[in-house]
């Protein structure tokens, strides 16, 4: 089984900053990709980065040159940094990892941006 672990999440004001992580643990083998989703009130959840075990990159568009996927140092982990926050980008955040052909989900953390 595989455990994940968000943080980071919270209040701030449009043009600020957040960073959110995400530690998975439990029986890995090897992650093949690790990536942030996001779900506001009434909207579908969509994919917002990934971030693939040989290093390959994917955001939303909207996102792009404003957030930034990375692996932390520690094995299993990843970050999301998050700039330029905007009011849009409130939404509650989830991680997932995709261990072989088996996808695991957070719990979720609100992220909230006020004007």
């Amino acid at each position: 089984q595989v455990q994940l672990v968000e943080s980071g999440g919270g209040l701030v004001q449009a043009g600020e900053s957040l960073r959110l992580s995400c530690a998975a643990s439990g029986s890995i083998f090897r992650v093949n990709v690790m990536g942030w989703y996001r779900q506001a009130p009434g909207k579908q959840r969509e994919l917002v980065a990934h971030i693939t075990s040989d290093g390959s990159l994917y955001y939303l568009d909207s996102v792009k040159g404003r957030f930034t996927i990375s692996r932390g140092n520690a094995k299993n982990t990843a970050h999301l940094q998050m700039n330029s926050l905007k009011p849009e980008d409130t939404a509650v955040y989830y991680c997932k990892v995709t261990v072989f052909t088996s996808d695991y989900w957070g719990q979720g953390t609100q992220v909230t941006v006020s004007s």
